[in-house]
């Protein structure tokens, strides 16, 4: 398997456009619009966002983001890796890296919405895997059936 390397995606980067084209098609074909909650290119270059991406042979195929919230927590975002690419170790590597910025940053918590159906069953065994447990809505989002929240407690992690 080759190394995987993770750089900032500069605003408008024309891979990272690629990732969120298909991201955000994906999470339309598996949500319905009201349950959607995928961001595009606009809200993923603003100052509260920083989008990264994974790249393998020097091709983009994982993404995911950190959205600034109140309270010195984190929002995960947009964390996508290509079908082609999946089962590759991709995803992990991403969610590791962001989780780590996030603790080097002395962020109190990291935070996501994700899938409650079954296509979304290997991401939140993921997230489980590295310490996140199901909570209420936060931030802005509401009780939503197509969603689960969950959230990692970073506050004192070392």
């Amino acid at each position: 398997m080759s190394a995987f390397e993770i750089r900032l995606a500069p605003s408008g980067d024309p891979e990272a456009a690629r990732l969120i084209r298909r991201h955000l098609a994906q999470m339309a074909a598996q949500s319905p619009a009201e349950s959607c909650h995928a961001e595009g290119q606009s809200d993923l270059d603003a100052p509260d966002a920083r989008l990264f991406l994974l790249q393998r042979g020097g091709v983009a195929i994982a993404m995911g983001a950190l959205k600034t919230l109140a309270d010195g927590a984190l929002e995960l975002k947009s964390m996508h890796t290509v079908s082609e690419a999946r089962g590759s170790g991709a995803g992990r590597a991403m969610l590791q890296h962001l989780l780590t910025l996030a603790r080097n940053e002395a962020a109190t918590g990291v935070y996501l919405e994700t899938g409650s159906k079954d296509e979304f069953m290997a991401s939140r065994r993921l997230y489980a895997s590295l310490g996140f447990v199901e909570c209420p809505p936060f931030s802005d989002y509401q009780e939503d059936p197509w969603s689960v929240y969950m959230h990692l407690d970073l506050h004192g992690a070392v």
